[in-house]
């Protein structure tokens, strides 16, 4: 949501009684606090309430870019404790922060299966799909963070019986497979088909050029869902470039740290310090950037809600500015930008990688519009 088309308090009244939602409801009769914010510097140590509905300790994370498209929630399951079961008609994406445990999926069918999962595990809940997470220890909690399509589905509906306690069973998500969750996958190009990675810290990645700095980069389509998913990861001593892309961009740090740029149009850039366990989140069409100033290489993951392609279906936020993408070329930085990282390099005792990656972008760099 932009900063800078403030209108007067007048006009803004008409409009006050639409920002309440079904969804912003829900969320305060659940009980818990809200975190309104587009930066949480650690997932892993937020403050959290109890969470009745579910037996457990949780907190929502959301803000006014993305209460309408999809949401977060960190859930904390106490030692030897578990969740009430749940259903649900929309999607969630999982990653496990912290603990080891299990999670038991079933039908109406009939079909139940359970698989083990420890940190940094990353599934997707198939849809409508009866689910409970356990915790395998009795003295450590286990932590983990759902993204979700909550928002959308129940602002859609308005009806909290229907989203919870619909009875069907989407086969083509979900039929019992006895495979399902077993991290067997389908890879073409980027994208890899599974619906269980049981380590994102140390899943292989293809090189992915196009996004800058030598960094590797897979997409995830799990439990033959929609919402988007991917992890990127940059070398020492390097940085991505700026881009733009639809709402909901859930980024989570898994390795690294450093810092990220984010700006709208005709406005300064914010800057945001992470490491792992940060949470960022950049409003829809809001640029930013990713820089590593540590020594070792980072890697994050992102749930998104969608992103604008082109025609040949290539996300916007891929392709350069100066062929009418949402990409910032290196060649168009400004040099405030570069000075900047240079210093928070100097802080820990190193130089910038990059020349390679801008000599190998002049070698097919569009040419600016006229």
């Amino acid at each position: 949501m932009t900063k800078t088309a403030i209108v007067e308090e007048g006009l803004a009244a008409k409009f006050s009684t639409e920002k309440d939602t079904p969804y912003l409801r829900f969320v305060r009769k659940e009980g818990l606090d809200i975190i309104a914010a587009q930066h949480v510097p650690n997932l892993r140590t937020v403050e959290l309430k109890p969470w009745a509905r579910r037996g457990a300790s949780g907190v929502y994370i959301n803000h006014d870019a993305s209460r309408t498209s999809n949401d977060c929630y960190v859930c904390e399951i106490a030692p030897g404790g578990k969740l009430s079961p749940q259903r649900q008609l929309y999607e969630e994406m999982v990653l496990i922060l912290d603990g080891r445990g299990s999670t038991t999926v079933w039908n109406d069918k009939g079909d139940r299966m359970t698989f083990e999962w420890k940190a940094g595990a990353i599934f997707a809940i198939p849809l409508n799909c009866w689910h409970q997470h356990f915790n395998g220890s009795g003295r450590a909690p286990a932590r983990y963070v759902g993204v979700t399509f909550l928002p959308s589905v129940l602002n859609l509906y308005g009806d909290e019986d229907f989203v919870f306690n619909t009875k069907y069973d989407f086969k083509q998500r979900f039929n019992g497979e006895p495979d399902y969750f077993s991290g067997k996958g389908e890879q073409t190009g980027f994208l890899l088909k599974t619906n269980f990675v049981p380590d994102a810290v140390n899943l292989p990645l293809m090189a992915a050029k196009e996004r800058g700095a030598g960094g590797g980069h897979i997409r995830f389509n799990m439990a033959r869902g929609s919402m988007a998913s991917h992890i990127s990861q940059f070398p020492v001593g390097t940085y991505k470039k700026g881009h733009a892309h639809g709402p909901g961009a859930h980024v989570i740090v898994l390795t690294g740290e450093g810092y990220s740029l984010m700006w709208g149009e005709r406005e300064e850039a914010r800057r945001y310090e992470w490491q792992p366990g940060t949470l960022i989140v950049p409003p829809n069409a809001t640029y930013h950037q990713h820089f590593n100033t540590g020594p070792e290489p980072a890697r994050y993951l992102a749930f998104k809600h969608s992103s604008p392609r082109n025609e040949q279906g290539v996300p916007m936020s891929w392709i350069s500015r100066r062929l009418g993408g949402h990409q910032i070329d290196y060649a168009d930085e400004t040099p405030e930008l570069r000075a900047m990282y240079e210093r928070a390099l100097a802080r820990h005792g190193l130089k910038p990688n990059m020349d390679e990656s801008y000599a190998r972008e002049l070698e097919t760099l569009p040419p600016k519009a006229a």
